[in-house]
């Protein structure tokens, strides 16, 4: 897909240095990734607790 967009100079460059990727729709593509990780684990995060009537489940213990 072909998108234009408006970035930062700065920012861009910021990125390309941090991540080592030179290629504009890779950088893209991977900060995309990024932040759909970040927001993934946010969300599962704010589950935490939410679920008061859950037992928990056993669990197996290995053998020593």
């Amino acid at each position: 897909m072909k998108i234009s967009v408006n970035l930062e100079d700065e920012l861009l460059a910021k990125a390309a240095r941090l991540s080592g990727v030179d290629q504009k729709s890779e950088l893209l593509t991977k900060a995309l990734q990024a932040l759909i990780s970040w927001e993934s684990a946010k969300r599962l995060a704010d589950l935490g607790g939410t679920e008061p009537q859950l037992k928990v489940p056993p669990r197996r213990r290995s053998a020593i």
